[in-house]
């Protein structure tokens, strides 16, 4: 972590010891496109009513995933820490994709952090910083009580792999700009997910504090970027 931009805020949370991030990103994507594929063969592409025992039951599926990806990323800091032989505490927790009871509605956020729950992270790729942000609770409803959940795809997936594995070699991508490493056990997500695939988060920041809807508490610096995926 370098550069804290607000120092007496960041003290205030009760961080001003913490000089060492660990950043989880992880949930319960499997699971959820499980639950999905199960409610669009019962016909949920028709909607629900709120009160029936089918909109009950997907509700309870949906907070049973939201609590999974919870003690997924707990899980993962922890095997982390005892490998490193480190102890931390949490921070932060967010989701990006879930459905809230909102102003007498639902609340779908895909892709967008809560601003309505305490401090949110808004992280770039693995090659540029990240931020720690506190909402602006007096300016959220304007945006529906969400901000961006990070940078942002510039280019798709299959966009990234095609342009960039005609330009580097993996051990290009294992160093960033920002000296930061990157240890990559898939060749393909390497590419996919190189910091030339992300919007500039610098931008991302500057719009949201130019909305008036957030105050940087701080900006983190990568150190290191362990990414996998599973067999």
């Amino acid at each position: 972590m370098e550069d804290v931009v607000d120092a007496d805020r960041f003290a205030a949370f009760g961080m001003a010891d913490d000089r060492v991030w660990m950043m989880v990103h992880s949930g319960s994507r499997g699971l959820g496109h499980a639950i999905l594929q199960e409610q669009m063969a019962r016909g949920a592409d028709k909607g629900r009513l709120t009160s029936s025992v089918d909109a009950r039951a997907y509700l309870l599926q949906h907070d049973q995933a939201l609590g999974w990806a919870v003690l997924n990323r707990r899980i993962i800091a922890q095997r982390f820490f005892e490998a490193l032989g480190m102890s931390g505490r949490r921070l932060v927790d967010i989701c990006h994709n879930s459905v809230t009871p909102h102003d007498g509605g639902w609340l779908h956020r895909k892709g967008a952090a809560p601003a309505d729950r305490g401090l949110v992270t808004i992280p770039g790729s693995r090659g540029d910083f990240s931020y720690l942000v506190e909402p602006v609770l007096e300016r959220a409803e304007e945006a529906l009580c969400s901000l961006a959940h990070g940078a942002g795809r510039k280019w798709s997936r299959k966009d990234a792999h095609a342009r960039l594995s005609r330009r580097y070699r993996v051990s290009d991508l294992q160093r960033t700009k920002l000296a930061s490493h990157v240890i990559c056990e898939d060749r393909r997500l390497i590419f996919e997910e190189a910091p030339e695939a992300y919007k500039d988060i610098g931008s991302v920041i500057a719009d949201l504090e130019h909305a008036g809807l957030i105050r940087v508490i701080a900006r983190l610096r990568p150190l290191l970027s362990y990414k996998t995926r599973a067999a």
